[in-house]
Formats: C-alpha cells, sequence, structure tokens
C-alpha cells in the first residue's frame, strides 16, 4: 500500500511487500570502507556523542552509496503545521538541517505508522505543498527507530538514480536506525546530567545568596524595630541612608537569585 504521487507527491511503498525493490541486483559496495565507516560510528557513540547523529547521516552517505541523508524526530507538543523535525542532515540535502516539516503529507508518518522500512520517492507535487525547493527523490529508503520517549526516522536518497539502493543497503540502514536511536538516546542522557549539574551548581549559589540576603534584611529588620518602639536614632538622615544601602544590597541579591540558570523543567529538551 502506498501513497500516489499525483496526490502528494509521494510514493512509499512497505519493502516487505515491493516486489520490484526484492528483485534489484545488488550493487557493489566496498566492505572495508564500510567497516571503517561502522568504527568511526562506534568511536563517535563513546568519545563524541554531542557528533554522533552528523557521523551517522554522514556515514549513511558513504556506506550506501547515497546522495542525501537524514534523521528526522517528532517534535514534542508539535503541531499539524510543525511536526517532524530533521535534526540531522549531509548530502544534497544538508542544508535542510533543523527544517521543520507537517505531520501530512509525510513519509516520515507512514513510516512510523508501519514501523518498518519503507521505500520512497518524492516528486515536485510534495515541495510545491511545502512551498520549497528541493532536488527531487528519484529512490530513497526510511525506516523507523524509537527511544523511550521519541519516534524518529533515519533515511537515505538520491537525486537522479532509480535503482541506487538494493536490499543489502536496506540491511544496512536498519543497523543504522538501531545507532540512530542510541545516539539520540545518549545526547538526551548527557543533556540531562548537564543541566543536572547546572540545577546543582545554582542550588548550591542560591543557598550561598540565600545567607547573604540575611544579612541586609536582618539591618532592615532591626531598623524597623527601633522605628516601631520609638526608639530610633537621633540622625533620621542617617538611619534613612543604612537604609537604602540594606534595600540596594537586597535588591542586587535577588536579582542575582532570579537569574540563576534553573533548568530542572527542561530536564527532557536538548540544550
Amino acid at each position: 500500500m502506498g501513497i500516489f504521487v499525483e496526490e502528494t507527491g509521494l510514493e512509499v511503498l512497505d519493502l516487505r511487500s515491493d516486489a520490484a525493490f526484492a528483485t534489484r541486483n545488488l550493487h557493489t559496495r566496498d566492505i572495508a570502507m564500510q567497516m571503517a565507516g561502522l568504527q568511526r560510528l562506534s568511536r563517535a557513540l563513546v568519545e563524541k556523542p554531542d557528533t554522533i547523529l552528523q557521523e551517522l547521516v554522514s556515514a549513511a552517505v558513504d556506506l550506501c552509496g547515497a546522495d542525501s541523508s537524514g534523521i528526522s524526530i517528532e517534535k514534542e507538543d508539535g503541531s499539524d503545521t510543525e511536526f517532524y523535525h530533521w535534526i540531522a542532515t549531509a548530502g544534497d540535502y544538508s542544508g535542510f538541517l533543523n527544517a521543520i516539516l507537517p505531520r501530512y503529507p509525510s513519509a516520515c508518518g507512514l513510516c512510523l505508522e508501519r514501523g518498518h522500512a519503507q521505500h520512497f520517492t518524492v516528486s515536485k507535487k510534495f515541495f510545491d505543498i511545502l512551498g520549497v525547493e528541493a532536488p527531487l527523490v528519484t529512490d530513497g529508503i526510511l525506516l523507523p527507530w524509537k527511544t523511550e520517549d521519541t519516534r524518529g526516522t533515519i533515511f537515505v536518497m538520491a537525486h537522479g538514480r532509480t535503482e541506487a539502493f538494493d536490499e543489502n543497503d536496506a540491511r544496512l540502514m536498519t543497523m543504522l536506525a538501531d545507532f540512530a536511536a542510541m545516539g539520540y538516546r545518549h545526547q538526551k542522557q548527557q543533556a540531562r546530567l548537564i543541566v543536572q549539574e547546572r540545577a546543582a551548581a545554582a542550588a548550591q549559589m542560591a543557598n550561598e545568596l540565600a545567607h547573604e540576603i540575611n544579612n541586609p534584611l536582618q539591618s532592615m529588620m532591626n531598623a524597623a524595630y527601633l522605628v516601631a518602639e520609638g526608639r530610633e536614632r537621633e540622625d533620621s538622615k542617617a538611619l534613612g541612608r543604612d537604609l537604602s544601602k540594606d534595600i540596594d544590597r537586597l535588591s542586587g541579591l535577588v536579582k542575582k537569585l532570579l537569574s540563576l540558570p534553573f533548568e530542572t523543567g527542561q530536564s527532557n529538551k536538548l540544550p
């Protein structure tokens, strides 16, 4: 079952039932290059987790002989018009990094709904609907992935060749989809750790400021007590100056407190 080009500019076919794709001749790939690419991904996952998704799409271009590659996620609290976020891109589509696409029409949506690898093409009709200019997709493979609280896709595309990919590429992309899930989850875990460290530092600073705030506040309370008891100093101007200093100091400390980066409520978002 597919979405027809005439309606949306998209044709999305489940690879499990795409007989034409299954009969394609297998391409000759450089095994040594593929192994080197997978080793780069493994190192990036451990040593540079902040770059893993970009390394992943770059590797997908090289390993599958693609013209472009990308990773999309469903936006948190996304609307119908802003639902899919391209968080990594490579190749001819590298300029579409951080592009936001609607919920419909969407090859990503169909892929996530079906839960399996898809074969897709994109004609000019689709880009006209979106109001953008981009190379047509004459051949593509799209796979879903999922973490605990995020769903996304990874895809490779060709922009001229009609049989750029084969079943071996689809199997390789299945492994890369697992890398995408691991990489995205790892990035979120790192982001949570950073937020927790910032929150801990902010809490410590807040505690220190709270003690500092107590000093001018206590001084103001003492002055207020003297005034209430009718025992204010003879020099009311001096009392006013002291109070003014305490108020200014207190105001400055409160401003510092309010400027602290309390980000605990944003622990599920990447910085």
